[in-house]
């Protein structure tokens, strides 16, 4: 079922909640162990397999890094800490701010570790770092945030999450319908922010739509605290509404500094970690009524959403994050994949197998790989609302559309 606009959030909340507090008692009355007997197990399952996550565990973007680890060990937890039959375990090591420390914690993993796989990575550039570590290696990455388009080989590279591009161009007619004016688009300079923020404008302007200064305004990253002197701009600028892209500390600074400036009356859209989980939270009311872009939200009702929300709420005590749920999804995938290897357990078999698993059901609701190794999925549009009590959700608005390039 999905829900459309128009609907009663309030009423839809309340009904979800109830479904998902079944699912934890549930849990609690016969454990997450149960699903490791549905992951097809390989022929000799006492061979341990250990996986490697590279994630920002410091950093501007550490928020979402540590939801990146907290999804794939609730999946190992919830799983018996198996995958694919064999005892599994993860390895962390910290990406920080950028290549720098992503590159040599991606190389300890592989030579010294001896990892089966590899996944996580919050940072483009980063990313592009680590690839070029398990690619030289032939070990799988399962990446579990955004992909550039500059990354040049895919061969042993999947994500469970999107292409950089595809939030801005899920959103852009939707806010063309919406908007009769300008639209002023910034978002940080990096390859993912350009990524992120030229997704929208390119679809956005080859459908008629016109931008402030005809072009984007890019903050410098990652030293960009303050933002007063760029939104400073918007007001005088004619803009209709504003479109971003900021994560993690950058945006909360962002969305809390927009409010300041009194410009909560001009709407803000952007991609969906302008207001995704911890984010959320520290922004507060400033945040309140934001649309967003994204291939998940926790108020989704299906079967396998249902499961993993209750998990993650009997641990954390919280909401999930679309981050935390990639990455579920990222263990689920190799949980899968590593079962179809049987006796031919290796990191080029895992690798084959990744591209051979068909339809997979997660909490988003189903997916495959598309040729470019990402999700062919459905994006939906949300808004920061009130979840039926004082908490603040990004409720689930409508379909956008799917994408499978």
């Amino acid at each position: 079922m999905r829900y459309q606009s128009g609907s009663r959030p309030g009423h839809r909340r309340s009904r979800y909640a109830t479904a998902v507090l079944a699912a934890v008692l549930m849990l609690v009355a016969t454990g997450c162990s149960k699903k490791a007997a549905d992951s097809g197990g390989s022929a000799n399952t006492s061979t341990p397999v250990k996986i490697g996550m590279v994630t920002a565990l410091t950093g501007p973007l550490q928020s979402i890094g540590l939801e990146l680890r907290d999804g794939f060990q609730l999946y190992l937890d919830s799983h018996s800490n198996k995958l694919g039959g064999h005892p599994a375990s993860l390895i962390v090591a910290d990406e920080g701010d950028g290549p720098a420390t992503a590159g040599p914690s991606a190389e300890k993993l592989v030579k010294q570790d001896q990892v089966l796989a590899v996944t996580g990575v919050v940072n483009a550039a980063a990313l592009q770092a680590v690839a070029s570590k398990t690619e030289a290696a032939h070990i799988p990455l399962v990446g579990s945030c955004g992909r550039p388009t500059t990354l040049p080989d895919v061969s042993w590279v999947w994500h469970t999450s999107w292409i950089s591009t595809q939030f801005g161009k899920a959103i852009a007619p939707y806010v063309k319908s919406k908007v009769d004016g300008p639209i002023y688009a910034m978002g940080p300079d990096y390859q993912g922010g350009k990524d992120q923020v030229e997704g929208f404008t390119n679809a956005f302007t080859a459908l008629g739509g016109k931008l402030v200064d005809g072009k984007p305004t890019y903050t410098p990253y990652p030293t960009t605290v303050n933002f007063v002197p760029f939104l400073s701009k918007i007001r005088a600028s004619g803009a209709k509404a504003v479109y971003a892209f900021y994560a993690g500390r950058d945006a909360i600074n962002f969305v809390k500094q927009y409010q300041q400036l009194g410009l909560s009356d001009i709407p803000l859209y952007g991609a969906g970690a302008l207001t995704e989980g911890s984010t959320l939270t520290a922004e507060g009311p400033a945040a309140l009524n934001v649309q967003t872009a994204a291939p998940y939200a926790a108020d989704l009702d299906n079967g396998p959403n249902r499961t993993f929300v209750a998990a993650y709420q009997q641990k954390f005590h919280h909401a999930p994050s679309y981050n935390a749920m990639i990455s579920w999804d990222a263990a689920a995938v190799l949980d899968r994949a590593i079962g179809a290897t049987g006796s031919n357990l290796s990191s080029t078999a895992v690798n084959t197998a990744l591209g051979q698993l068909g339809q997979i059901d997660s909490p988003r609701g189903p997916w495959q790989f598309s040729k470019s190794h990402v999700p062919a999925q459905k994006w939906y549009l949300r808004k920061v609302q009130h979840d039926g009590t004082s908490v603040l959700a990004n409720v689930t608005e409508s379909d956008l559309t799917t994408l499978n390039d």
